[in-house]
Formats: structure tokens, C-alpha cells, sequence
């Protein structure tokens, strides 16, 4: 099942017991703690940046966060394509530990 963007906005859009929606993480918009998560408050490029600085600052904002792990756990149900999310940088849908650079890699001495 391939979701967009925009379906993510709509709430209940996750079927029960398959995927966790963000509905289901920062709550609805009617709820105030949705409005001091730190992924609400900052700027949304930093959390989709390929910069290694704003990675970093990215992972360091979600370490605070209080539904860290709820985030993390439905961005694996999700297999999230990109960004940070639950502290962690992901690419393809999997955890990666860090952005390799653009080019072929460096020849070990």
C-alpha cells in the first residue's frame, strides 16, 4: 500500500492493526500536545535535510520528544521513504546510521 503526503494529514487513515498514522502519534489537531512536539515547532527541512549538520540537529530535537518512540515504531509500519523520524534517519524505509556523501567512496589506506 503505497500512501501520500497528503493522505498522512487525514486522520484514520491507517487500517487498524496494519500501519500507525501520525494521527495516531501526535494526536489530533485539536489536541494541544501536537502543537509543542518538537517536529511541530522547528522547521520541517530539518527533519528532510541532507545536510549532516541538520540530521544531527534533527536526531537531537527527537531526543527530547515525548512520543519518540510511538514516532519511530509508525514510521517502521510505515516504511517511511525519508527523514528523520523517532530519532532515527531513514532512507528506503529502513534505519540507516548515517547519509553517505554523493560520489564513490573514499580508498581505504
Amino acid at each position: 500500500m503505497s500512501v501520500l503526503y497528503s493522505e498522512l494529514l487525514v486522520p484514520g487513515w491507517a487500517q487498524t492493526g496494519e500501519k500507525v498514522g501520525l494521527n495516531d502519534v501526535t494526536g489530533t489537531y485539536d489536541d494541544p500536545r501536537a502543537y509543542s512536539l518538537p517536529c511541530h515547532t522547528a522547521a520541517p527541512e530539518t527533519f528532510f535535510s541532507e545536510a549532516p549538520a541538520d540530521i544531527k540537529a534533527a536526531k537531537a530535537l527527537c531526543g527530547e520528544c515525548p512520543v519518540r518512540s510511538k514516532c519511530l515504531s509508525g514510521a517502521l509500519s510505515r516504511s517511511e521513504p525519508c527523514g528523520v523520524w523517532g530519532g532515527e534517519l531513514f532512507d528506503g524505509g529502513i534505519v540507516i546510521d548515517r547519509k553517505r556523501k554523493v560520489g564513490r567512496p573514499r580508498v581505504a589506506a
